[in-house]
């Protein structure tokens, strides 16, 4: 799995030992078969990008989570929503949210 995306963040479920997000570590790809992030089978292209709305803890897409909050993260969003829709307003997780403190933005920095 990508070592950035087991970092807890903002967004993640605040369940972190040792500033790792364990929801994170439960994730995995679609089939079940590897960790969210290291999938191997026809659909490893898909699986394997961080584009787009993500779950909390950044390893699956936001609607499709696998760990033991998905009773929670595969839920339609109620009131108000970040700018994608797919999260709620104050746990944005797309390419649309404020920046992640795990990412350097070097686009900016001379």
């Amino acid at each position: 799995m990508a070592t950035a995306v087991l970092k807890a963040t903002p967004t993640c479920c605040g369940k972190n030992s040792g500033g790792e997000c364990v929801c994170a570590k439960q994730a995995t790809c679609s089939c079940g078969q590897k960790s969210a992030l290291e999938c191997t089978c026809e659909k490893a292209a898909s699986e394997n990008a961080l584009s787009g709305a993500r779950c909390s803890c950044r390893a699956r897409p936001a609607g499709q989570c696998t760990c033991e909050n998905k009773a929670t993260e595969n839920v339609p969003v109620a009131g108000s929503a970040c700018a994608c829709g797919a999260r709620p307003a104050d746990s944005c997780t797309c390419e649309r949210a404020a920046a992640n403190p795990n990412e350097i933005d070097f686009t900016t920095q001379k």
